[in-house]
């Protein structure tokens, strides 16, 4: 038995994941929104009130919202964790591939799943993976910020993303359109970006996205690099 819920920002789209142990009552939170601390501890109580929230797990730096992760900390004691090549220093856990993040009974191994930005990881549980930016239900992250980069976000998909069981489900960290899950399977036969998509098909399609500048840029990387911490004030 375990406890597992999801939670969206509408702001940022993000998606925010909290799994728990029920019974040794240890939780952690992955890539939550500074905006949604107050439900994500609303959450953790109703689970239970002596729940505590042990690690906050990070997928990368994130470039469209401040992370949550400073305030968390303070609130609840949990340690920050996020990717050894992110360069988010002020993070207790700096974790590479293969790593495990264990607690209750519980345990979470480290993917390392470069290409959105160098340090982006995925996080594997049971029998679902949650990959951040790095593929998103029918799309993928961008490539064209932060050190990304087309080639290496393929492989990173295909080779340890697309090599889980058919059946994992993939909990993406955002969306657009409503949708909140999906399966290895589903992405790797019907995902218009990868799909029957050869490296260099893959790598001419994320060149021509042309996409707009993300808004918070210039707050939230300066802010996700010190946890959130600079973001208190405003």
């Amino acid at each position: 038995m375990f406890y597992f819920r999801q939670l969206f920002d509408p702001t940022s789209s993000t998606l925010t994941y909290l799994i728990a142990d029920p019974f040794k009552l240890e939780a952690v939170v992955i890539d939550p929104v500074r905006e949604m601390v107050e439900p994500i501890l609303e959450t953790l109580h109703a689970m239970h009130p002596q729940m505590r929230l042990r690690y906050i797990l990070e997928t990368h730096i994130h470039a469209d919202h401040v992370t949550g992760a400073d305030l968390l900390k303070q609130r609840t004691g949990a340690q920050a964790v996020v990717s050894r090549r992110g360069g988010a220093h002020c993070a207790e856990n700096q974790v590479d591939d293969g790593d495990l993040i264990l607690f209750g009974s519980e345990h979470i191994r480290v993917l390392a799943t470069p290409g959105h930005t160098e340090g982006c990881v995925s996080y594997l549980w049971r029998d679902r993976v949650f990959t951040g930016d790095t593929l998103l239900i029918g799309g993928c992250g961008r490539t064209d910020f932060q050190g990304g980069d087309a080639g290496k976000l393929y492989d990173s998909i295909t080779g340890k993303i697309f090599s889980l069981p058919c059946e994992t489900l993939i909990y993406p960290g955002h969306d657009y359109n409503g949708r909140r899950v999906s399966s290895v399977d589903q992405e790797r036969t019907s995902n218009p970006r990868l799909a029957g998509k050869t490296r260099d098909e893959f790598m001419a399609i994320m060149d021509a996205l042309n996409l707009p500048r993300p808004k918070l840029i210039d707050e939230a990387v300066p802010a996700n690099l010190l946890c959130g911490r600079s973001g208190l004030a405003a």
